[in-house]
């Protein structure tokens, strides 16, 4: 019996996801709720494990999130966007993939689509840490990069300019 079969798996993440990066990604979820420090080691060994599986940026930058340790959920965002930019062969930086937009078809993989995702996941934390101006530049080239919305950055820019309205 694997170390997974003591336990259903709590989160389906891509099925891309090698099997041992899922046992360890399993753990961490299993242990985030009773024990942090254990559940931090287990995403940190599945991303040390394979560090260009995107899903373990993903699992620890919502880990830090829902602790509400932002700074650290931030830092790991952009390690995502890096990741995914090297994949997806475009500018890790979102501000010089704007100005590039014509070059980039950003529906064109699912590693340009974690992208997509990972960026709204910035702004959501920019916002979060009150960083508004920073939150909405980011949102504006969301609308250039995701004419479509497929990320769902709609939610965020709704939640941002009730933030705005609130302020004024």
């Amino acid at each position: 019996m694997s170390q997974l079969g003591f336990f259903e798996e709590r989160v389906l993440f891509s099925p891309d996801v090698p099997e041992e990066v899922n046992k360890l990604l399993q753990m961490a979820v299993a242990a985030s709720h009773a024990d942090k420090p254990l559940a931090e080691k287990y995403f940190r060994q599945a991303q040390a494990l394979d560090g260009t599986c995107l899903q373990t940026y993903f699992a620890l930058y919502k880990f830090y999130f829902y602790q509400g340790r932002l700074l650290e959920a931030e830092l790991e965002v952009m390690a995502a966007l890096n990741e995914a930019a090297r994949q997806g062969g475009f500018p890790a930086d979102y501000r010089q993939l704007g100005r590039e937009l014509a070059q980039w078809d950003m529906y064109a993989s699912e590693v340009a689509l974690f992208y997509l995702y990972s960026l709204k996941a910035l702004a959501f934390i920019k916002l979060r840490r009150q960083l508004d101006a920073e939150a909405q530049s980011i949102l504006v080239l969301m609308r250039a990069l995701d004419p479509e919305d497929r990320s769902g950055a709609s939610v965020i820019m709704d939640l941002a300019d009730a933030v705005l309205e609130d302020a004024a």
